[in-house]
């Protein structure tokens, strides 16, 4: 499914390759082109050979061997740097960009058809959505907070240092909204709503994107449900602006308020270089335990919450706007 630019609505014409001729329709061509099936297997199978092609050179680096030891045994204990992040976030947004790039000239389409206009980079959009994810992080904690289940407890950097960690989280959050959130809400929801419709293909992505959350260390199920709503949240946005600027800026700031504004855990991990000490106190169903905010109850009353901003500050047919 492509996305007007100017209206910022799903649309059945816009960027989209010419209606195959009937006598090329079977099983591989439809009426827009390449089905929807094949497009997914196509891409999917790009993204892992490109991925496993740019992993081969960590194997024959000197020393690469203990580097990706010490990362496997961060994971296993929960804990994340920002050089771990870094590394893993930026394969996959070249897997990702790299295999779509290569759709692209498969199906005559841009990336904007995709929903990733690159004339709208960290414009108006981003910024909102980074104001959006951040303040909703906030208001779950601060609601925690009230029941007595958060406590902040003084800064754990400073100065020079603090700015460091904050600039390099940022990075690492804005590569991890761009490959999760291309993949599932760009290519993905394009290609399978050309198949099923956008909302289906929203329900079925959210779905997947959940379940994948479960093999992150100390993750829970309903961490898991809590991030496939979050991805149908990112789809209500998307089906306003159109847009995945808006997106990324949510996700980022969101992972990173959590991560090293806050220092709580994050899908189960704990980021070292934190601006915040902090702790939780309290029944899981408060605090989310080890999943962290994310995994509270209080998720769901934030996402409605998130949705009705959504809602009244992007009208449905708004522009996407830069």
């Amino acid at each position: 499914m492509a996305f007007d630019a100017t209206s910022g609505i799903p649309s059945e014409g816009v960027g989209e390759s010419a209606p195959a001729s009937p006598a090329r329709m079977n099983a591989f061509f439809g009426p827009k082109g390449l089905r929807a099936g094949w497009r997914i297997l196509i891409f999917l199978g790009l993204t892992v050979g490109i991925g496993a092609a740019l992993s081969i050179p960590l194997k024959v680096i000197p020393g690469a061997k203990a580097y990706l030891a010490a990362i496997a045994d961060h994971q296993k204990h929960g804990i994340i740097t920002p050089l771990d992040a870094l590394l893993s976030e930026g394969l996959a947004v070249l897997a990702v960009l790299g295999a779509a790039a290569i759709m692209t000239l498969i199906e005559k389409r841009s990336f904007a058809d995709y929903a990733l206009p690159w004339n709208q980079a960290f414009g108006k959009r981003f910024w909102q959505g980074f104001v959006l994810g951040f303040a909703m992080l906030s208001v779950l904690l601060v609601a925690i907070l009230a029941l007595h289940g958060f406590s902040l407890e003084g800064l754990a950097v400073n100065g020079s240092t603090a700015v460091r960690f904050g600039f390099e989280w940022a990075i690492v959050f804005f590569l991890a909204a761009v490959s999760e959130d291309f993949t599932f809400r760009g290519y993905l929801q394009s290609a399978l709503g050309d198949g099923i419709g956008f909302w289906p293909a929203a329900l079925v992505l959210a779905v997947v994107f959940g379940g994948i959350h479960y093999s992150n260390t100390n993750e829970a199920i309903f961490g898991c449900v809590m991030a496939g709503s979050f991805g149908l949240l990112e789809a209500f946005a998307l089906s306003r602006v159109g847009s995945l600027w808006l997106l990324f800026g949510m996700h980022l700031s969101w992972d990173w308020a959590e991560t090293f504004f806050y220092g709580t855990p994050d899908s189960g991990a704990v980021g070292l270089g934190h601006l915040f000490n902090s702790s939780f106190h309290g029944p899981q169903w408060l605090t989310g335990g080890t999943v962290g905010p994310e995994g509270s109850w209080l998720v769901l009353g934030v996402l409605l919450l998130w949705a009705l901003a959504i809602h009244f500050l992007f009208p449905k047919g708004a522009s996407a706007a830069t």
